[in-house]
């Protein structure tokens, strides 16, 4: 059942945004050859807890009880989402998407970025751009009286009129008391589908598109990657429909 949230709702989910937002200012100037993602979990981790939150994805349980184990979800190259820090050296020429989580009195947010690591391709370049122009679009399509899948339509449009693909296994997702609420907000479909957006639903949009194949793995318990693992991007905002332009709710 999709949730509409009322105002005081919202004002939780937003102070839970902006200690994300906070996170990432945090952890961005780490995002460099060299850091260890060990150190970058644990600056999140701090700063998340410093300000009254707590990290959501931190003993997360997946679908078969077992718990994610870090702050951060930390994924290289190939991994779509939920790669975990274990230690690695971030290094030149990598892509990472970075996907942070917080609680804050019991609401959640949600939202990822990915970084380009020194010198990269100019193909990997566009495919990191093009991603964040597909969770824009997505946004764009965001208000009270337009139907779901319009969101999907139009980040589908983009990637695929750049010759990139949607990772259609993975979606996005309502949010609010828990993580992961109704709807699924797919990246993919027609437009004029699906529910009615209704002020003060909130969701999360994030896009997750590929340079190669739509196909993916699922390696382990947590970890998704491209099945020809070439690279992949990921961006993503928690956000309310309003009347008007998406209010979103994980920046500064």
């Amino acid at each position: 059942m999709i949730q509409i949230k009322s105002d005081a709702e919202i004002s939780l989910m937003r102070k839970a945004g902006y200690i994300l937002a906070s996170a990432f200012q945090a952890a961005e100037p780490l995002m460099v050859a060299g850091t260890n993602a060990d150190d970058v979990d644990r600056v999140v981790e701090e700063t998340i807890r410093a300000q009254g939150g707590v990290p959501a994805f931190k003993n997360h349980p997946n679908g078969d009880g077992v718990k994610f184990p870090y702050s951060v979800c930390f994924s290289i190259d190939a991994e779509i989402v939920h790669g975990m820090p274990r230690g690695r050296k971030i290094a030149d020429g990598q892509i990472i998407g970075l996907d942070l989580g917080v609680v804050y009195q019991g609401y959640y947010a949600d939202s990822a970025r990915t970084f380009a690591i020194g010198k990269i391709s100019g193909r990997e370049q566009e495919l990191i751009r093009v991603t964040r122009e597909c969770l824009d679009l997505g946004i764009a399509e965001a208000r009270a009286g337009a139907r779901l899948s319009n969101i999907g339509h139009a980040v589908q449009s983009h990637a695929e009129k750049h010759g990139f693909s949607v990772i259609r296994e993975l979606v996005g997702h309502g949010i609010g008391k828990r993580l992961w609420e109704d709807p699924q907000v797919p990246n993919y479909g027609l437009p004029g589908k699906g529910p009615l957006l209704r002020k003060n639903m909130t969701i999360a949009i994030e896009p997750m598109i590929a340079m190669g194949g739509p196909e993916v793995d699922m390696i382990g318990d947590w970890d998704v990657l491209t099945r020809d693992r070439k690279p992949a991007a990921h961006f993503e905002h928690t956000l309310v429909i309003t009347d008007g332009a998406a209010d979103i709710l994980t920046t500064l």
